[in-house]
């Protein structure tokens, strides 16, 4: 009998959920949204809290590493590995309580962005990071990835949205992590033992290295590589459940979080503006963000073309131009939006580069447009008669307003190499942006 086999059948007797170590279950698994294949160990898929920490705590036994996992929307290999992994999104996946006073969420890692975001719904509220993947990817790998999306401009990424963490370690330490200051992780963890280790170390590695972080740390908005050492600066209130934020899993499983809601806005608008080029809108970036949009996203011509072939709606709706930019303003009154759409119209109609404009109110035209900015991931994924493009090395983050000089670098320097990307598409108000490139990797 292999170590696998016992493995498994340890499991078998303690899991209440499920445990899958069949080759069909691990070849399914060892994909996710990536170029990566990693054949996994095998796949428990827990009914709760108690069948995680018994996992943990047998792949701790047989020195077999853990790997959690939710929708496997994850475009890096972030869900792959030669581990046990824990599958979070078909049991526990429950949105626990809906606090509307208080304006937070406890949900469990398997629930879904959007399943949270329409339990909060009932209350005018939501959960504003918002990936592409919202209908799919679970709050949990949003907790592992930092995720963001489009309106991250307005409202940050996941770890500017997150209050607590109640976490299980490698070695079966059960911890609550928040912030509250440096004082906080003993008041919340109590005294001594392995909490209080942890809080010494923790207080250590700022003390030898807290300068260099808050010196060399890059100082951009989509910073969401390697791990959150900033959120433990002094400065930063010492928090250690953000700190956790984009680790992947690596410093901690997390068994639940709290998350912070926002208001609904009551109006919206879109202003859409085309350009002759996607480096011209990336220039328009510094100024648009004068008018505090909840979101600011640019795409080029290809993605109205990839709707126009497949028929979407929405392209009716855009300007003029060879690129787009959409910024999507909210208000309480429909005053107050009226007056902040024609200002961004104003401003826009004194740019020389600025060839189109578009305002939309109206709901229907307004998810068209998105449609059309969300289809971005499926236009450049796999183009008839083009070179096959790949995911894993398609997210480029710059300060907002050296976008438009950095795309008119990189594109010149792919080609140097003869590679393109498929479509240049993204948040431009955060100086990302997203492009699926032509590696040959045959």
């Amino acid at each position: 009998m292999t170590s696998t086999d016992t493995l498994k059948d340890q499991l078998t007797s303690v899991i209440e959920g499920e445990v899958r170590f069949d080759a069909g279950t691990r070849a399914l698994y060892a994909t996710d949204a990536s170029n990566y294949r990693l054949v996994p160990v095998g796949v428990v898929i827990p009914r709760h809290e108690e069948d995680v920490a018994r996992a943990v705590a047998l792949a701790r036994e047989n020195r077999i590493p853990i790997l959690p996992r939710g929708g496997g929307t994850a475009l890096a290999g972030q869900t792959t590995n030669t581990a046990l992994v824990l599958d979070f999104s078909k049991y526990m996946n429950s949105v626990r309580r809906v606090d509307p006073d208080q304006r937070v969420a406890v949900v469990e890692p398997g629930v879904v962005q959007a399943q949270l975001n329409a339990a909060a719904a009932k209350y005018g509220l939501f959960f504003a990071p918002d990936p592409a993947t919202k209908d799919r990817c679970t709050l949990g790998g949003m907790i592992g990835n930092n995720s963001c999306g489009a309106h991250s401009a307005a409202y940050g990424k996941t770890v500017d949205n997150l209050l607590s963490l109640d976490v299980l370690l490698y070695d079966g330490t059960r911890l609550g992590l928040g912030g509250g200051g440096e004082g906080g992780f003993p008041v919340v963890m109590g005294d001594g033992g392995r909490a209080g280790e942890l809080y010494t170390k923790m207080r250590e590695l700022v003390e030898r290295h807290g300068e260099l972080v808050r010196t060399r740390y890059p100082k951009i908005p989509r910073r969401v590589s390697g791990y959150n050492l900033d959120q433990l600066l002094p400065e930063n209130g010492f928090n250690l459940a953000r700190a956790v934020v984009g680790s992947e899993g690596t410093l901690a499983v997390v068994l639940s979080a709290t998350v912070r809601l926002v208001p609904i806005p009551r109006k919206i608008a879109l202003v859409v503006m085309g350009f002759d080029d996607v480096f011209s809108a990336a220039d328009q970036t510094p100024w648009l963000l004068e008018h505090r949009p909840q979101a600011l996203e640019g795409f080029d011509h290809h993605l109205p073309d990839f709707a126009r072939e497949k028929g979407l709606p929405g392209v009716q709706y855009l300007p003029r131009g060879r690129a787009f930019l959409i910024a999507e303003l909210g208000a309480e009154t429909d005053d107050n939006l009226r007056a902040a759409a024609a200002a961004v119209r104003r401003d826009a109609e004194r740019v020389t580069a600025c060839i189109g404009i578009t305002v939309l109110d109206e709901p229907s035209a307004q998810r068209a447009v998105w449609g059309i900015r969300e289809s971005g991931l499926g236009a450049g994924a796999l183009i008839p008669g083009q070179p096959r493009t790949w995911p894993g090395a398609e997210d480029c983050a710059v300060p907002p307003a050296r976008l438009g000089d950095f795309l008119r670098r990189l594109v010149p320097l792919l080609a140097r190499y003869e590679l393109a990307a498929a479509t240049y598409y993204g948040h431009f108000g955060e100086g990302c942006v997203h492009c699926r490139i032509n590696f040959d990797f045959f």
